[in-house]
């Protein structure tokens, strides 16, 4: 591969030959192939986030361990929570010590207020101070009709992913002082969605509008609040969610011809909490591979 193919995102990760892979929900790492990129051998930081402290809801996977990987690596110490996976959960805690930084690993179900103001609580304990908070993790599951969501799976999805995020705002909010930031993951589903994805296409046009909503309320405290909307990105939640035969040609749909790997994600969290997006807020950042526009 030449210089020039590695700037030409068209091949910094060619299309891999995707396999059918099933798996149980929430999903694992170290059995998807190919194995996700989360920058470990490409992000260098360059101190944007020295002496603060991260909260990223979702760490140990997926977009929000390579959020967690990009923060250690510019100077922030970094607590992140997770479901279930603990051998996942366990290497982002050893990536985040790698960079030098500290890390925290909190395991919850953050359907629950009273779950979500405790991880607050065991931050500040552990950090005395809370200066970023990420709410990236959600739930999805497909269905070929509306008649076939249950009314537990509903009710749980948008516990997970919009009400979770009013619990840690609300928490974190007391918290962060001026100059700290908010990031929500919404996804490019907010805008285009699917049928197939209609109970987590709402909750993330739901997170859209609060984010807008709850910048205009934070900023007068000096806290900025942003979202960043994703388009396909090859996490573990693909192999995990997505219907049978659609794995292979996950990603085909962009202007690039493939899904995004975790560590093309990073950067963007990474700019929008830092000093340099100072005049930067309620702003959705649409990191879809041209998606939106085709």
């Amino acid at each position: 591969m030449t210089g020039t193919e590695n700037q030409d995102p068209r091949y910094r990760y060619p299309r891999p030959e995707f396999k059918e892979q099933p798996q149980n929900l929430p999903g694992q790492e170290r059995t998807m192939m190919p194995e996700p990129d989360h920058g470990e051998m490409t992000y260098q930081g360059s101190g944007k986030l020295n002496g603060k402290v991260a909260l990223i809801t979702g760490g140990d996977s997926g977009i929000g361990k390579a959020i967690a990987l990009a923060y250690a690596r510019e100077g922030a110490d970094v607590a992140f929570t997770y479901l279930s996976e603990d051998v996942d959960a366990a290497n982002t805690v050893e990536l985040i010590q790698d960079a030098g930084r500290e890390a925290l690993a909190i395991k919850l179900d953050q359907s629950s207020s009273e779950a979500c103001d405790g991880v607050v609580e065991k931050v500040l304990q552990q950090f005395s101070q809370l200066d970023i908070l990420v709410n990236n993790a959600a739930v999805q599951k497909s269905y070929d009709h509306l008649e076939e969501i249950p009314d537990n799976e509903l009710r749980y999805t948008f516990n997970t992913n919009i009400e979770s995020y009013f619990y840690f705002c609300r928490a974190a909010l007391r918290h962060i002082p001026p100059g700290g930031s908010i990031i929500n993951t919404t996804s490019i589903q907010a805008f285009a969605p699917s049928i197939h994805l209609a109970p987590y296409a709402a909750t993330k046009a739901a997170i859209a509008n609060f984010t807008l909503a709850l910048a205009a309320d934070a900023i007068k405290r000096g806290v900025r609040v942003n979202g960043v909307a994703p388009g396909p990105v090859w996490t573990p939640l693909i192999p995990a969610t997505i219907p049978e035969g659609k794995v292979p040609g996950f990603g085909s749909n962009t202007l690039l011809d493939r899904p995004a790997q975790p560590a093309e994600l990073a950067p963007v969290y990474v700019f929008l909490a830092s000093p340099e997006a100072s005049y930067v807020v309620a702003e959705i950042y649409g990191v879809t591979g041209g998606r939106m526009h085709i």
